[in-house]
């Protein structure tokens, strides 16, 4: 949902110049080499233009398995799993299941010849992304889906191979292992076994502990497909549910805590299809992986109390996003947001008579890409009101607000996401909180607070303080040599914080480390009088920055 705002000219004695008044529905980023781009609203971020006209281009996920007549898994989950994530999902149907929470009572397979038919159908016509697949209960529907992609190629193929339902019913027969093991899985850009499927493709072997995982996770990378996940929902020897990544170089080990519930039918479908839909929409793999666990857990979290039928394994909520207040005002984190991250401070306001509203308004005039609400000394009731007007006025520009330490206000107004300390409420706590698509940042002094950081599910951190500051007491400084030392350990984008102004912005921004997406600041935008200007200022000496240390990269290739 878009929001539009217009500025009338500021009552004067706030003191808050206006220096442009923000494109609506848009707003400017440059990326880490200085290409300006426009950002557009997200229904807008597809936009295509073919022989002088527009059309909008929707993020497609065609997935191949069974139906699932108690709509957990199969088919039904896969719809409703893209349709929570705002992806559009085609189906090809290989098999109607009769099951219910009890198990599977019948399976019967379609015939080959309609299994190719809706696969050309889907594939000739409507522009798919992504194929995932499920269920394939023939060696024939296997070379079917093989032959198809060949004749017409996707972005992605995302591999489950369901062969044995939670239940313990067999889905599909030996006999197409050797054909998985031969056509499919050298095809897939990723495969997401559980410990029991993927103890059957490597012929029997048994995976009961991590280290079993991270073997199994590269004998099945050694089979071909460019990426694995190993999950281990399953694994007894683990107080965690824990999955293994593994991209052919490196391994990441995923954890969240175990959710106590009768309620999982489906997870591995729900998993793969969220994988899909996010690689629809442009997400890296690990991106992709790292949302799709996310979403699984709050999907268990938010339907674990759910009775559907009398047997011992009911549905996950794949809608929970229906639950959650103003969830249609959810937007994806990008790291360019990073780039100017505006941080308040209410002692600032009060000094120079601005309200944090107006601080806010006029530091997104001025070219903020993100804004964080820090107010250690406001009444609750009084931030709360004030974090609810803050929120309208950067979702007119697309921009996220983030509320620092406190996720009650967070929670209560909304935001876009939290800031914590490492003295405060742990990562994986607040994940649990605000659910798989708030932003989390963290903030980290050293590569280990970073590796962790990454491991217990933030968005990214911000390092420092980099200089000395004034705005928080007794906090260590790490220096440029420490901030660079956290970049290149980090595996999540980082705002460099502390004490960065316009004298010292562009020597933080010249370490030209990748994973370097902006600077945060307090002092030098809100304790001055004309916060805009301040903040055009800053804005302008970063864009030229990182232009010239862009074009010092392209010169040195």
């Amino acid at each position: 949902m878009a929001f539009f705002l217009s500025y009338s000219t500021p009552i004067a004695h706030h003191k808050i110049c206006t220096v442009f008044s923000s494109k609506q529905g848009s707003r400017h980023a440059v990326d880490q080499f200085g290409s300006l781009t426009l950002k557009a609203m997200p229904e807008e971020m597809a936009l295509i233009v073919t022989n002088g006209s527009s059309n909008n281009k929707i993020p497609h996920v065609l997935t191949m398995a069974g139906s699932d007549s108690g709509a957990g898994a199969g088919i039904q989950a896969d719809l409703k799993t893209c349709a929570a994530r705002g992806v559009f999902c085609s189906t090809v149907i290989t098999a109607v299941t009769a099951q219910n929470t009890l198990g599977v009572q019948d399976v019967s397979i379609l015939p080959e010849e309609s299994v190719a038919a809706q696969l050309k159908s889907v594939l000739s016509d409507m522009h798919v992304d992504v194929v995932k697949t499920g269920m394939l209960p023939s060696t024939a529907m296997v070379k079917i889906l093989h032959d198809s992609l060949k004749q017409f190629p996707v972005q992605a193929l995302v591999v489950d191979p369901v062969m044995v339902s939670t239940s313990g019913h067999v889905l599909a027969g030996s006999s197409i292992l050797d054909t998985f093991r031969q056509d499919l899985l050298p095809m897939a850009d990723i495969v997401t076994p559980n410990i029991k499927e993927a103890s059957v493709l490597l012929g029997g072997v048994q995976l009961e502990t991590v280290t079993d995982m991270r073997s199994a996770a590269k004998s099945l990378h050694d089979m071909g497909p460019r990426n694995v996940l190993v999950k281990g929902g399953d694994l007894p020897s683990s107080s965690d549910a824990v999955d293994i990544f593994f991209d052919g170089k490196d391994f990441y080990e995923l954890r969240s805590s175990r959710i106590q519930t009768r309620n999982t039918h489906g997870t591995g479908c729900t998993m793969a299809s969220c994988i899909a839909a996010e690689l629809a929409k442009g997400s890296s793999m690990l991106s992709a992986v790292k949302v799709a666990k996310r979403y699984v857990e709050t999907a268990l979290e938010y339907g674990k109390s759910i009775n559907i039928g009398n047997g011992p394994q009911g549905p996950l909520d794949h809608m929970f996003k229906l639950k959650r207040k103003n969830s249609s005002k959810l937007r994806l984190f990008e790291p360019s947001d990073l780039f100017l991250y505006a941080v308040t401070d209410s002692g600032m306001n009060k000094k120079w008579g601005h309200s944090i509203t107006d601080a806010v308004k006029a530091a997104i005039e001025g070219g903020a890409t993100i804004v964080q609400l820090r107010e250690k000394d406001a009444e609750t009731g009084e931030f709360l009101e004030a974090a609810k007007s803050c929120l309208e006025i950067c979702h007119a520009h697309n921009i996220p607000l983030l509320i620092n330490d406190r996720v009650d206000i967070a929670l209560a107004c909304d935001a876009d996401g939290v800031h914590v300390g490492q003295s405060d409420m742990p990562v994986n706590t607040v994940r649990a909180l605000l659910g798989p698509e708030k932003i989390i940042g963290v903030s980290c002094k050293t590569p280990e607070h970073a590796l962790k950081a990454w491991a217990d599910g933030a968005d990214y951190i911000g390092s420092g303080g980099v200089f000395p500051t004034n705005t928080k007491a007794n906090n260590r400084t790490i220096g440029l040599d420490g901030l660079k030392t956290v970049c290149l350990a980090s595996k999540l984008p980082v705002v460099a914080i502390g004490g960065i102004n316009l004298s010292n912005a562009r020597s933080v921004m010249e370490l030209g480390v990748v994973t370097l997406k902006g600077v945060a600041v307090v002092s030098a935008l809100f304790d001055r009088e004309c916060v805009a200007v301040e903040t055009r200022k800053l804005h302008d000496l970063l864009t030229e920055t990182v232009a010239n240390v862009g074009s010092a990269v392209t010169e040195e290739v």
